[in-house]
């Protein structure tokens, strides 16, 4: 009976928790969009292609902010005011010493990619690793007691505030600077909003042995985060250091794109299955029924939309962002067919955190980064669509490692895992089939916006109804989750 109530308890912490990240990340991303698709027609590709550069160093040095102490919180079974005491105080400390050594070597990154310009680009936006020292552990804490609804308005305030910032620096003509004021902004009003909405405060109870133990735990996140670096920015970098700003402008935006699209139509779900899945490790079969019933219904929206971009990019790039921005398509048409793997590797990873390996998470991304690094370094000579084609070609590759390691730890069943697929990819090949029947019919006579339009109408009304014919079950678990849901809202979560 008590496991019954707590399994009932921790379903409803989870409706709720979607309910609000999905909130924060589509509400944040709809928002980015926005900016970025009037920032995108205000400024020029090689702008973008120097915020990127910049990034590259300055997400680098914002790995070793954390080490993996935000993770180790909310994993951990038990934690005690000591713990958060002594994450908060080293992360702090570090932030600020990494601060320091950032404006110092500035000139070093702007000399290595020889463009001087990157010198006080890179020293004001240093100031940001402090903001993240006093919002980690802060945010661990919120996520643990699943307060994503604290995390939605702060998330939501912040993303707002730089928007306007960064749209009307860009308006007064301030080039580059009005991206670096809109990321500035958005970090400073994201630890007020933070600190304001949370009731925890940190103490001044400094414990070695704790800290000790957050470090055997997070050193494996920090040492993924540096190789996940390599894994996701080597790109950037070849592009930007051989092929030049331009290049680098176009390349970036798609791979902004891929990010959004990511951002929230994955990461909204495996931001609440960690902790999740973390309070399930000791029940190893609801651990499974859970990863089965999330990956599955992840995948019912996350395939028909990364699977559709290819077809529809043309018109998407030319209504939202300009002629200005045509060498980007093939870029985002390549980078789209990526978003299946992410969706199957991010849940895997998440259980691999829950039953504390994070070690296998490491050396699966020691692989995934070698092969890519290679792959870019061999395809950086015909361009940046050849760059994107080695990044989706080297994640098909390397997937079974992710489903073996899975299979390791809740001894899934291949032919089951799999057949979670099947439904979205039909329905996809069917909604892909209408897409491009609609722009053949009348692609050469309507405007771009109109076409999109009609397009996706059509699309996902015939993919909705493909489901509903092949699998009525399905169809009718989603109906209850959609109602579960619309139930919960209007209970104001």
């Amino acid at each position: 009976m008590e496991s019954s109530k707590d399994s009932s308890n921790l379903r409803q912490k989870a409706v709720k928790s979607v309910i609000w990240t999905a909130i924060e990340s589509w509400g944040r991303q709809a928002v980015s969009l926005v900016v970025f698709f009037i920032l995108a027609r205000l400024l020029s590709p090689e702008t973008f292609g120097l915020i990127a550069l910049a990034y590259i160093f300055i997400e680098f040095v914002q790995i070793f902010v954390d080490q993996g102490f935000s993770v180790a919180i909310i994993q951990r079974q038990d934690i005690d005011t000591e713990h958060l005491d002594t994450a908060f105080w080293t992360t702090l400390g570090i932030s600020i010493l990494l601060t320091v050594f950032s404006v110092a070597c500035a000139g070093l990154t702007a000399n290595f990619f020889k463009q001087p310009q990157l010198v006080p680009i890179i020293q004001l936006l240093s100031i940001s690793f402090t903001f993240s020292g006093l919002s980690s552990v802060q945010q661990a804490v919120l996520e643990r007691q699943f307060n994503f609804k604290t995390l939605a308005i702060r998330s939501l305030s912040a993303v707002i505030i730089g928007g306007i910032v960064g749209v009307g620096m860009a308006l007064l003509n301030f080039g580059v600077w009005s991206l670096v004021g809109q990321q500035l902004y958005s970090s400073f009003v994201q630890v007020l909003v933070l600190w304001r909405v949370s009731d925890w405060r940190p103490g001044f109870k400094f414990s070695v042995i704790h800290a000790k133990e957050l470090f055997t735990f997070g050193i494996n996140i920090s040492a993924f985060n540096i190789i996940n670096f390599f894994n996701r920015r080597a790109d950037d970098l070849l592009i930007g250091y051989f092929l030049g700003l331009v290049a680098l402008g176009y390349y970036s935006v798609a791979y902004k794109l891929l990010l959004v699209m990511m951002q929230v139509l994955i990461s909204t779900t495996t931001k609440v299955a960690l902790p999740i899945f973390s309070r399930l490790q000791g029940e190893p079969e609801r651990l499974l029924s859970a990863f089965y019933s999330a990956t599955q219904f992840t995948s019912l929206i996350v395939f028909p939309v990364f699977l559709c971009v290819p077809v529809l990019a043309p018109e998407f790039i030319k209504v939202f962002f300009g002629d200005q921005w045509i060498q980007s398509i093939p870029v985002l048409q390549v980078l789209s067919l990526i978003g299946p793997v992410h969706l199957i590797v991010f849940y895997n990873n998440s259980v691999i955190l829950a039953l504390g390996k994070p070690s296998w998470r490491l050396w699966i991304q020691v692989i995934n980064t070698a092969t890519n690094v290679v792959g870019f370094a061999l395809a950086v000579k015909w361009g940046i669509v050849a760059v994107a084609s080695a990044y989706v070609v080297r994640g098909y590759l390397l997937l079974p490692i992710s489903l073996f390691a899975i299979n390791k730890l809740v001894k899934i069943n291949i032919t089951n895992y799999l057949r979670l697929y099947i439904v979205p990819l039909v329905a996809s090949g069917v909604m892909i089939g209408t897409i491009l029947a609609t722009k053949y019919l009348f692609g050469t006579f309507i405007e771009a916006w109109i076409l999109l339009a009609i397009s996706l109408l059509l699309g996902i009304s015939i993919y909705v109804f493909t489901i509903s014919v092949i699998s009525p079950k399905l169809f009718n678990r989603l109906l209850e989750l959609a109602e579960n849901l619309n139930t919960q809202i209007k209970k104001k979560v």
